[in-house]
């Protein structure tokens, strides 16, 4: 389910920590990375967890409802449709899902306040109250109405991400990842998967260019970018024009190492591939001059490494 960016960008996590430790060691270094990887599925588990304690909290709060010493007649039979999402009841009864909840330990109980206060925010808007008085709702519906539950009351809650920073450090980078594996869980979805029905991967391997996405892709860039760092910064020297290497945003000199790391030593990626998804990393994890300094750079160093014959790409229009 992991993307190219999202691993690129655990590799460039990696790298700015090993180049920012003096004596740094490679191995060490690697064992944080696959660590910080696999950690993202644990995130991902956690999520889903958390939406199944939602409707926990919401049900309970019916069933509480009822047994009050004199219940409304809403009380008494309430509205039902979220207690009942579909999407939610596949979830709850799916084997994949409770081993892995079971592995985990997860536990809410301590947590209560910040359910309420997301649930009750939830309730309370056009939505929800759209969603509860339609007079028939679709699988679809029932998908729809907990990812906006998701993106729009659980991670926009301060003390419900904090929850996660405290628990692992590396997930207060990692929770929006999670979270858009979990929205493509749901979008993959059908109502004739059954409790049996295996959740997917964190990593498919292989992936659909036959590279196994760990080794052959994660390690061989992280390891290859160190490797030839003094190179490859020489090279970043040449043709930063009025610019010592010292100078430039340390996470601009490590993103391209890594481009030309990528040019030159992965000749299935094409060039183009390569420089748009290094912009994109460059606007969101450095300076807000980066984008423009990095994507300038990058075409100045292809040019080069063009007319040197060090960028050998195989594949139809790899090289555009």
């Amino acid at each position: 389910m992991l993307s190219r960016r999202h691993l690129r960008i655990k590799v460039l996590q990696s790298l700015y920590a090993y180049f920012q430790t003096p004596g740094g060691e490679v191995s060490k270094e690697e064992k944080k990375l696959l660590s910080s990887i696999d950690s993202i599925y644990d995130l991902y588990i956690y999520l889903l967890s958390a939406i199944l304690e939602l409707r926990d909290f919401a049900w309970n709060r019916q069933e509480e409802a009822r047994q009050k010493h004199l219940p409304t007649p809403e009380e008494l039979n309430p509205n039902t449709r979220f207690v009942d999402n579909r999407f939610l009841s596949q979830f709850e009864k799916n084997r994949d899902l409770k081993r892995h909840i079971s592995r985990l330990k997860i536990f809410w109980a301590d947590h209560q306040e910040i359910f309420r206060k997301i649930f009750l925010n939830f309730r309370d808007s056009e939505v929800y109250a759209k969603y509860m008085s339609a007079p028939s709702v679709s699988y679809s519906d029932d998908r729809e109405i907990l990812l906006f539950l998701l993106a729009d009351f659980m991670l926009a809650n301060e003390a419900f991400v904090s929850i996660f920073e405290e628990r692992n450090i590396y997930w207060a980078d990692d929770i929006d990842t999670a979270a858009s594996l979990v929205a493509k869980t749901f979008r993959k979805w059908t109502p004739a998967m059954d409790e049996f029905t295996a959740l997917p991967p964190l990593i498919v391997t292989p992936d659909e260019e036959g590279d196994d996405l760990i080794r052959d892709f994660v390690l061989k860039l992280f390891r290859n970018t160190i490797k030839e760092s003094e190179k490859s910064g020489a090279l970043i020297s040449e043709r930063a024009q009025n610019w010592d290497l010292d100078r430039i945003a340390v996470m601009d000199v490590i993103i391209l190492k890594m481009a030309i790391c990528e040019f030159t030593g992965f000749p299935s990626i094409p060039v183009k591939v390569t420089i748009n998804e290094y912009i994109e990393i460059a606007k969101e994890y450095s300076t807000p001059r980066s984008r423009q300094f990095v994507n300038g750079m990058m075409d100045k160093l292809v040019e080069d490494m063009r007319v040197d014959g060090a960028i050998k790409k195989s594949g139809r229009g790899l090289l555009e």
